[in-house]
């Protein structure tokens, strides 16, 4: 699988990369903002996007209504990393057409998983609306 994660924080970056690469055996790329996310997937193919909310510049709503504007990136699946998980909030994020949240501080010893179900949930729901 690969993975492009994208989040401000360097400390958070590399935890996740370590975590998705170790105990996922995922590929994975970062990227440390909004724009730096979206041109990186216009040079790549990736199964998921992990993005933090709060970044400065772009935050991750912005760059996930850039990502489904684009007809090209429209269909690649995106899940919120963030400490922001109140109900309302993540019925927004979804609305906004993220397929799943993952609170943070994430487990690095799941976070792999996690993804993982969110993804396959994600593909459930598609199989089932076709």
């Amino acid at each position: 699988m690969r993975v492009l994660l994208v989040d401000d924080e360097e400390d958070l970056r590399k935890i996740g990369k370590l975590s998705l690469e170790r105990v996922g055996r995922f590929e994975t790329i970062v990227a440390a903002g909004g724009q730096e996310a979206i041109d990186t997937l216009r040079g790549g193919s990736f199964d998921v996007v992990l993005m933090d909310l709060m970044m400065p510049q772009m935050d991750g709503l912005s760059a996930l209504g850039l990502i489904r504007a684009d007809v090209s990136l429209r269909d690649t699946p995106v899940i919120f990393v963030t400490a922001k998980v109140n109900r309302t909030e993540i019925e927004r994020y979804l609305a906004a057409g993220a397929i799943g949240v993952i609170e943070k501080p994430f487990d690095p010893m799941t976070l792999p998983r996690k993804v993982t179900e969110m993804l396959a949930l994600h593909q459930e729901r598609k199989a089932a609306a076709e």
